[in-house]
């Protein structure tokens, strides 16, 4: 769709935008030279990483690796598509979009389908708050719902008469509806889809009416039902409560996917405000397409009855082939019989919170439903378990993520424990008069540099000053720096030291508490202290490749002596 759009225009567009006025709408900037800084909209943070150049017309994270003009920024922040974020910042700049005479049709057909679909909302709404919503009204309350979450997620009711909303409809809207599915024709005469419902409206990213659900008041035989896929709706591709989510909060950080309407609603009147629901039996490749242009981290919440647990391998499956790293999936299973929306009115929001916070990451929760079954000391069904595992993790891109789930699946598959002397188990062989012991193998892992430097401090805290000298020239080893400078104000020497200090140290301990958070294998001692003295004292090819990466990572911002270092370096390596 962007190849609609003449460039000439976009640069136009760009040239009278002000792109620090822009980003300072939306995030608080603060002024630094010829930039300013915040915190980054994309990712969480403590300390501002992101940086904006409106004389340059880019901005650049140095956290996450976000970079874009103003057309990046808005459909990242609001997840437009290309066409959507034009049209804002064009409206911004009091210009109109010269779209191509097909491309203008079809997006004034879509917009008389949205325009139907709002008077249908609107009309939904009305009849909650009319007389006849009575019984409607009286279901929201008794599931615990207040007039500001109702108000906040439209919801409304259709009346049980079999043309209300048909008939209510202006009449160059009437061919709207029936397009979009929600009245019917089929019998050749009009006749509204959904008939004494309570009507749950599925909104795009715009905030634009696409689709409703509708949760029957009397005993037909579907308690639940969907609108059909039209040109503006397609199941697969919308994410219901994900709009009122992004209103709700400023910055999304992690969304919770639950399976019900409801579920949404519920968690927002308890306070959790990032719940959304796919539309659909299960969560497929679209949908998590649809949830990632959004957030790195997703929550899955399923019942936790066969059902939930199918629906939960289905999500995880279709995940695979995304895991990509820095991307952060967990798995939340409820207690069987349990929903989200019966348990938190149970239990309370903060011991629902702690659920989410303790919810299993997708690694751990891959292992144990694969495992499930097993008994892990017998090798025949160490042997299945690498049957059922490895199929799944070659379905995975290259990735630090996929190395470090194999070695895992290694581990679990081989025989790490010392053979017991059990009454009534097999007795194995004995060289006197001990038990034979299994060789043991230590696997090889692959950490992050950054990793790699802080479990070098802790094996060896008197190279902190050498780290904190190469950290300072990289921005790639953040929490190296930070840790070897925290050694060296605390003055610590030696191993021993440390340890002590970090565990009764409280600051100490709550600073550095999820350092290694993201390493699951420690490497032996000596491999460890080898790799970071490589990356202390480099050899003069990878020094200057080092120093390569780093100049062009920052190529945009180079002052005249460093653009010069730049080429050298470039011409050394032809």
């Amino acid at each position: 769709m962007s190849g609609l759009i003449p460039q000439r225009f976009i640069e136009d567009l760009l040239d009278r935008l002000d792109l620090a006025e822009l980003i300072g709408s939306r995030i608080q900037l603060k002024k630094a030279g010829a930039s300013y800084k915040a915190r980054c909209p994309f990712h969480d943070e403590k300390t501002p990483s992101f940086n904006v150049r409106p004389d340059k017309g880019f901005y650049h994270c140095f956290g996450c690796g976000a970079h874009g003009d103003a057309i990046s920024f808005i459909r990242e922040l609001e997840g437009l598509s290309f066409n959507e974020a034009v049209e804002d910042l064009a409206r911004r700049a009091g210009l109109e979009v010269p779209y191509d005479r097909a491309a203008r049709q079809e997006m004034q057909q879509s917009r008389s389908l949205t325009d139907a679909l709002d008077f249908a909302n609107r009309f939904y709404q009305s009849s909650l708050a009319s007389p006849q919503g009575s019984y409607a009204r009286d279901y929201l309350a008794q599931r615990g719902l207040d007039d500001s979450i109702i108000q906040q997620y439209q919801l409304g009711f259709a009346p049980g008469g079999g043309t209300a909303l048909f008939d209510a409809a202006p009449q160059d809207l009437k061919d709207g509806l029936t397009e979009t599915g929600t009245v019917s024709d089929k019998y050749g005469r009009p006749r509204d889809l959904f008939r004494n419902r309570v009507m749950f409206p599925i909104r795009n990213t715009r905030g634009k009416t696409v689709a409703f659900g509708g949760r029957t008041l009397g005993d037909d035989k579907a308690k639940y039902i969907n609108s059909p896929e039209s040109d503006v709706f397609h199941k697969s591709r919308e994410v219901y409560g994900l709009y009122e989510a992004r209103q709700a909060l400023r910055q999304l950080d992690k969304l919770l996917v639950v399976e019900g309407y409801m579920d949404v609603i519920a968690l927002a009147q308890n306070g959790i405000h990032y719940a959304v629901a796919t539309l659909g039996t299960a969560t497929n490749q679209d949908n998590l397409n649809a949830l990632l242009k959004h957030v790195r981290h997703i929550v899955f919440c399923f019942d936790g009855d066969q059902a939930g647990f199918r629906a939960a391998d289905r999500a995880m499956e279709n995940a695979l082939e995304l895991m990509a790293d820095g991307l952060h999936l967990q798995f939340l299973m409820l207690p069987e019989g349990e929903d989200p929306d019966t348990l938190i009115r149970k239990e309370g929001p903060d011991a629902f919170q702690q659920r989410i916070d303790g919810a299993t990451p997708f690694s751990r929760f891959l292992f144990d439903r694969q495992s499930e079954g097993l008994d892990l000391e017998l090798p025949e069904n160490r042997g299945e378990l690498r049957a059922r595992a490895e199929p799944l993790l070659n379905r995975m891109p290259k990735s630090t993520l996929r190395d470090a789930m194999w070695h895992e699946m290694l581990r679990l598959c081989s025989n790490r424990k010392q053979w017991q002397d059990r009454k009534g188990d097999f007795k194995g062989k004995w060289s006197n008069g001990r038990r034979d012991r299994v060789n043991e193998e230590r696997i090889d892992v692959r950490l992050s540099k950054d990793s790699v430097l802080c479990l070098a401090l802790l094996e060896s805290p008197d190279l902190a000053a050498d780290v904190s000298e190469l950290a300072r020239r990289s921005r790639q080893y953040r929490q190296a720096l930070e840790f070897a400078d925290w050694i060296s104000g605390q003055e610590i020497k030696d191993r021993k030291s440390l340890v002590r200090q970090l565990a009764f140290d409280v600051q100490a301990r709550e600073r550095f508490y999820h350092l290694f958070d993201g390493v699951e294998h420690i490497p032996a001692r000596e491999s460890t202290l080898n790799a970071a003295r490589e990356l202390l004292s480099p050899n003069e090819e990878a020094s200057r490749q080092q120093r390569l990466a780093a100049l062009l990572r920052n190529f945009a911002n180079l002052t005249s002596e460093e653009r010069k270092e730049l080429r050298d370096l470039s011409n050394r390596a032809q």
